[in-house]
């Protein structure tokens, strides 16, 4: 399946998202607003043609609406254009065989002809839309602010990891070791191409690696809670959630302090949701590194951009502590 799950350029919407869903139902309705407004404006006479308009659209609209669901992973396996004319082939024929089943059926009138344009005209609106949208939220568009996400990993941390590191080659080599390859490996998930989603276990392993190398420079002042419990490390995020909110708390909620403080990590599934949630210490009249909240808007656009409505991010700041909420549908990569 694809596993871009909302709208993105050069890719159709994920039709069993909810946001988009509602994006489709609103846009739909819209559209037959405005073609009851071209015959009429008076009030009476325009409910009366919205109604027979809506008797006509609603029906197809929601049997396109089942089938594309069902077929949703098909459509994405499709190269675009193919995914467009097959979407397009698919409107035409729900909207000829709901055209019979009216005359059959309701008795109803109009041409079949006249159900062919406004689907196809519905069709090209809806696709034309979810591509802007794509656009305008596409990873290639936001590239700069991904590659500012990724360039967050202070430059100082990097020089304290490595001087940590030549620390312990007398001391402890097989840590030392350990410390540089969890470097590496955080550097290479960094640096790559962070489009797609990627399951909930790589960002935990990335977690713990960046938080082992920032243990090793603060010792016992910074200590860790995981709370994941049966969590299902098989669920599809977008990559660089954990890590950069990770780093927020070290740099905000843990290096101004003088005594140990706890961060805490929550990982759950709850039904078809997952739930998220950081804790670390915190303190109203610490203006220590202010920052700009540059990690969370960007998670926040990402979860945007692969869930639509279906995914949030809230943020409490407490008298003791700072929690970050994030909410994302349970996505498998064969769901």
């Amino acid at each position: 399946m694809s596993i871009n799950q909302n709208a993105n350029a050069g890719a159709l919407p994920n039709f069993r998202n909810l946001g988009i869903l509602l994006r489709i139902l609103v846009i739909v309705d819209g559209i037959c607003l405005a073609a009851a407004l071209l015959e009429t404006s008076e009030p009476l006479p325009l409910m009366e043609v919205l109604v027979e308009m809506s008797a006509q659209v609603q029906p197809i609209l929601l049997l396109s609406l089942l089938v594309l669901a069902g077929i949703n992973n098909l459509l994405h396996r499709l190269n675009y254009r193919v995914a467009i004319a097959a979407l397009i082939a698919i409107e035409l024929v729900v909207a000829t065989a709901m055209y019979f089943l009216g005359h059959q059926v309701f008795n109803s009138t109009g041409a079949l002809e006249r159900y062919w344009l406004f689907t196809l005209l519905v069709t090209g609106v809806l696709v034309g839309y979810f591509d802007l949208r794509g656009r305008a939220l596409s990873p290639a568009l936001t590239e700069a602010r991904l590659q500012a996400l990724q360039a967050r990993i202070r430059p100082h941390f990097l020089f304290n990891s490595i001087n940590a590191v030549l620390s312990l080659m007398r001391q402890d080599p097989r840590r030392a070791e350990q410390v540089i390859e969890d470097l590496a490996e955080m550097y290479r998930v960094l640096m790559a191409d962070n489009r797609q989603l990627t399951p909930f276990s790589q960002e935990i392993a990335l977690a713990k690696q960046y938080l082992n190398i920032e243990q090793l420079r603060l010792g016992e002042r910074l200590q860790i809670e995981w709370d994941v419990v049966d969590f299902p490390g098989d669920a599809l995020v977008p990559p660089l959630v954990l890590q950069p909110l990770l780093e927020n708390a070290v740099y905000h909620g843990i290096e101004p302090r003088v005594e140990p403080g706890l961060i805490t990590i929550q990982l759950r599934r709850d039904g078809d949701r997952v739930r998220v949630l950081l804790r670390n210490p915190y303190r109203a009249e610490n203006v220590h590194h202010a920052g700009n909240h540059m990690a969370l808007a960007n998670i926040r656009e990402r979860l945007a951009l692969h869930f639509d409505a279906e995914a949030s991010i809230k943020t409490i700041a407490g008298k003791d502590s700072y929690e970050v909420y994030i909410v994302m549908p349970y996505v498998t990569e064969h769901a």
